[in-house]
């Protein structure tokens, strides 16, 4: 691959970074529901001109480098990414896909970068002979459950909209780090030890396990050859090297012939192209327009009716001694409830499902927000109804609960005034637990999604009602991601970058950070430092060990059922101040803030 200017830089400033770099084993956090590991202190990071935030020191080294050698946010953004799919493989990766929320000074764009179902699937895709739903773990793990990958296609595409540095330089610090090799950090060996199922293919067994089964230890240094040379041929052929081609074979075919089979087809990868969708912007507290991402990500709508439906309410209860209070706990989780309720009939691919009263906007309309707030008394409703939010052609049913897991997000703004917020995955822990050396032949490679497993398994209800969020052909599953980008209430202004992994959880993350900077006064960081809470239509959840006695008997007095749990988000987030910007990362995982 010819070397240009900014390659070399790379080349020198990657060759220093591993060779001097030991993953710190403070900053190792999972994201929910995976195992939590961990919670250390951050400080945040005050910078100037430019920040990037993101899940591992190394991508987010990669991204700062970008940055100070000209790049754009979105250039960064490949950067990162390509990086986390090396160092962060259990979360998100070029086998996955992802949601970008764009500013490039004078409009937010979202580009929709969604795996989507093969052609062939059919609403029974998880449902056994006797018509019962499959056991999760019996869906996730082969090829039953891996969708067309969207991430390489989305990214190419947004960087030719707002790149300024070759996409082949973008490709070289992950194309250095899988040769010259990364240290395994704490975080990732005590996953690697505690799945159950990865070991089962056998070249992730090879790869990432010794010969006795057990995970290669903190600090071996874990080189990629294959997923080194599929990144050089994307940096030289773009995104056909992935989606045609021996990468495209050796996917299907990974796929198809796996125990626990696919539908995958070359027609299905050739034909995949990114959707650029209308953000959704919408007023909060009089003073700020919070733009996030529309269906098929659940995680805006819902956000913004859980924050409005407080404004509905009482003004917000000031923080108890640093902690949110049982009062506002109270009013928060059950406002959750009536949106999730919602969220569980109503939210799915808008390509495939009709919108209520024909925009989006009708589940954050005031006026319904209000009659869904009226329903909120002094005790916990338990489980809340969906409510009607307009008129719809067809009578759908709520979606029953499952899992959902975890991901990844990217927090970047540059130094003219680009920004972005990128939560990307490739959903449970290691995903299909398909390790896929792109036609290669070489070890290693980058893991699988099995985001079909977001679809309902359950397509209809004993009434024989569709679920909106049904498995059908070339659809794209509901997601919880949610980049949010906050702006003055004129819109003109960039205020922050927010978002968050954590399966169905990612929404009261951001939405707890939102609360944290621009309801409680608090900086970024100690935003994200506050404590976890939730409910999905069910108990009221609150993160293990962080809330006082008084405030868990107080919720138990007003009927509130509670499961004290770990919450570990991955927030990322990125504040504008006074004298430039301010970052935060989760403690609960092993995130920085690099900048300038």
């Amino acid at each position: 691959m010819p070397v240009g200017p900014v390659a070399l830089v790379f080349t020198f400033l990657f060759a220093s970074l591993t060779a001097c770099s030991t993953p710190d084993s403070s900053r190792q956090a999972p994201p929910a529901p995976e195992a939590a590991t961990g919670y250390t202190a951050k400080p945040g990071w005050a910078t100037e001109r430019f920040a990037v935030a993101a899940a591992n020191p190394l991508a987010t080294e990669a991204g700062y480098q970008i940055l100070r050698a000209g790049g754009s946010a979105m250039d960064a953004a490949v950067a990162v990414q390509m990086v986390l799919t090396l160092v962060e493989p259990q979360s998100s990766g070029i086998g996955g896909g992802a949601f970008l929320l764009h500013w490039d000074g004078a409009q937010v764009t979202a580009l929709d970068g969604r795996e989507t179902a093969p052609a062939a699937v059919d609403e029974t895709l998880f449902l056994k002979p006797d018509g019962e739903p499959m056991d999760f773990q019996q869906a996730v793990v082969g090829g039953r459950s891996v969708g067309v990958p969207g991430t390489v296609k989305m990214l190419e595409q947004a960087h030719r909209q707002y790149g300024t540095l070759p996409w082949r330089d973008l490709l070289l610090p992950a194309i250095r780090l899988a040769e010259d090799g990364f240290e395994i950090s704490p975080r990732l060996h005590g996953l690697l030890a505690s799945d159950p199922s990865l070991r089962d293919n056998p070249p992730a067994a090879a790869f990432y396990y010794r010969p006795d089964g057990t995970p290669w230890p903190v600090g071996h240094r874990l080189r990629n050859p294959a997923l080194a040379q599929l990144l050089r041929n994307i940096a030289e052929n773009g995104s056909e090297a992935f989606y045609r081609g021996a990468n495209a074979q050796a996917l299907v075919r990974q796929v198809n012939e796996h125990h626990n089979p696919g539908t995958l087809s070359l027609s299905d990868l050739e034909v995949y192209a990114p959707r650029q969708r209308d953000p959704l912007c919408n007023l909060w507290q009089q003073r700020y327009q919070v733009c996030g991402f529309p269906p098929p990500s659940s995680g805006h709508i819902t956000q913004m009716q859980i924050l409005g439906i407080l404004e509905q309410l009482s003004p917000l209860p000031a923080l108890d001694q640093g902690l949110p209070s049982a009062d506002f706990l109270h009013h928060y989780t059950e406002a959750a409830r009536l949106a999730y309720a919602d969220r569980a009939k109503y939210l799915a691919d808008p390509d495939f499902v009709p919108v209520p009263g024909r925009t989006w906007n009708s589940m954050l309309a005031p006026e319904y927000l209000k009659q869904r707030a009226a329903l909120i008394g002094t005790r916990s409703m338990g489980t809340a109804e969906p409510g009607e939010p307009g008129p719809l052609p067809v009578a759908f049913a709520s979606q029953p609960a499952q899992p959902e897991y975890g991901t990844s997000h990217i927090s970047i703004v540059d130094d003219q005034g680009n920004a972005l917020a990128m939560t990307t995955t490739i959903e449970q822990a290691f995903g299909a637990r398909l390790l896929n050396d792109g036609g290669t032949g070489l070890p290693g490679g980058y893991l699988l999604n099995n985001e079909l497993t977001d679809f309902a398994f359950e397509p209809r209800d004993d009434q024989g009602r569709p679920v909106a969020n049904r498995v059908e052909p070339n659809k794209r599953p509901r997601s919880s991601m949610s980049p949010t980008l906050v702006f003055n209430a004129a819109g003109d202004q960039l205020l922050a970058s927010v978002g968050s992994p954590g399966g169905a959880a990612i929404i009261h993350f951001t939405a707890k950070t939102l609360l944290g900077m621009y309801g409680w006064g608090l900086d970024a960081q100690r935003a994200i430092d506050l404590p976890n809470f939730g409910s999905f239509n069910g108990p009221t959840v609150l993160e293990a060990g962080r809330f006082p006695a008084s405030t868990v008997e107080a919720l138990k007095a007003r009927g509130h059922q509670l499961n004290e749990t770990e919450m570990t988000s991955g927030l990322q987030a990125i504040q504008r101040t006074d004298s430039g910007w301010f970052g935060g990362a989760d403690p609960r995982r092993e995130g920085i803030v690099m900048g300038d």
